[in-house]
């Protein structure tokens, strides 16, 4: 391994990436239908090309459900879901569709969302050993996608699979992800041997947008000022629509183009008492999203869907209960205020669906009131 990170350290070159290719059983590629994981893709998918070893590529998009950014129609035309942009990215890399996967949780074979966990956990996946949302609702998985293709893979060849995971981040976004090895191993056991690749970490965000745009490929509508527009001037990152790591305007934008999903955290903030972060709340921000100056969001959905019904149902449901996690130091239910004017006052051993390619197990009435003035089959 400190071979493979020397080699690594200023940056791969594509003989480097073609023998880094070369050396595995499956290419993981992960799209988000994010910018950034496409261009890790593409590097990944030109190095596998090159090392003969194409065929061994598979996408995975780890849906969070209605948390995502999802598809809208603007004057007559559609703009994709992220989880619809990352099957066409899937597709305009070449890669077969029955070897893209989207997987999405489950539990009693119900779709089992983030938001809901966080309403019955009562508290929100901020950084540190709390960030549970990558961990335990993308990487762990995805992995127990792939776990039967290691033991069967072991079982006949005698030895762990050699397992690339290719990951879109870059040192741009983040002191954190600016400290990320570009090449690291992540686990080492009897079947599975698994190496993590960021082969866009070095590059500027300017630089994989001017790529994106010169090369024609499709970006999600929510990065644009308006669905189309092909700007870049709307959210700077394609994560969870109102995601806690979000900056300040990414945030700001989140909560006016979404306001039901807004008014959902913000019925579990007011009734866990914990903010959505360290530094503001979603109370706050759709009192500011509303002011002069704020961003403008430039398309409003309603989510008038049946999955956001659900998610809705279960999330309300799961605010009948006593949070799982005692409240932090000073926190408490009800110590944070519902709006302004207006107002009155894992278990790892879920079974986890694929969206599309099969089924895999994955180890391990009221709430209050929001002020309204604020399988698919293969």
């Amino acid at each position: 391994m400190s071979t493979q990170l020397d080699l690594f350290a200023a940056g791969s070159t594509a003989p480097d990436a073609v023998e880094l290719a070369a050396r595995q059983d499956r290419i993981i590629l992960n799209l988000s239908g994010g910018k950034d994981g496409l261009r890790a893709a593409v590097k990944a998918r030109d190095a596998a090309r090159a090392a003969g070893v194409e065929d061994r590529l598979w996408t995975v998009h780890a849906s969070l459900g209605p948390m995502e950014w999802p598809s809208c129609t603007v004057e007559g035309v559609h703009y994709p879901s992220v989880g619809e942009l990352a099957a066409e990215h899937s597709r305009l890399l070449g890669v077969p569709p029955e070897r893209h996967l989207e997987l999405r949780r489950h539990r009693d074979e119900i779709p089992y969302d983030l938001l809901t966990f966080i309403a019955e956990r009562g508290d929100w996946p901020w950084l540190g050993p709390a960030r549970f949302c990558t961990g335990d609702w993308k990487t762990k998985l995805i992995f127990g996608a792939f776990s039967q293709f290691a033991r069967n893979f072991k079982k006949a060849h005698g030895r762990p699979a050699n397992m690339l995971n290719v990951l879109g981040i870059r040192a741009d976004e983040s002191r954190d992800r600016r400290n990320r090895s570009v090449l690291r191993r992540t686990t080492d056991n009897s079947h599975r041997v698994v190496d993590e690749w960021l082969p866009a970490h070095e590059e500027s965000t300017a630089f994989v947008k001017e790529w994106t745009d010169g090369e024609g490929w499709p970006h999600h509508w929510a990065y644009d000022s308006v669905p189309g527009a092909g700007d870049w001037a709307g959210n700077s990152r394609c994560s969870c629509s109102a995601c806690v790591f979000s900056n300040h305007r990414d945030l700001l934008l989140a909560v006016a183009r979404r306001p039901r999903l807004a008014a959902l955290y913000a019925e579990v903030e007011h009734k866990r008492g914990i903010p959505f972060n360290p530094n503001t709340t979603i109370t706050s921000l759709i009192e500011e999203a509303t002011r002069p100056g704020a961003p403008d969001p430039g398309v409003v959905l309603d989510d008038d869907t049946d999955d956001f019904d659900a998610l809705e149902r279960a999330v309300r449901e799961a605010l009948t209960q006593p949070p799982k996690r005692k409240p932090r130091p000073g926190q408490g239910p009800g110590t944070l205020p519902m709006l302004g004017a207006g107002c009155d006052g894992c278990s790892l051993a879920d079974t986890g669906t694929l969206l599309s390619g099969g089924t895999v197990t994955v180890t391990p009435q009221e709430a209050p009131g929001v002020c309204a003035c604020a399988e698919v089959q293969r």
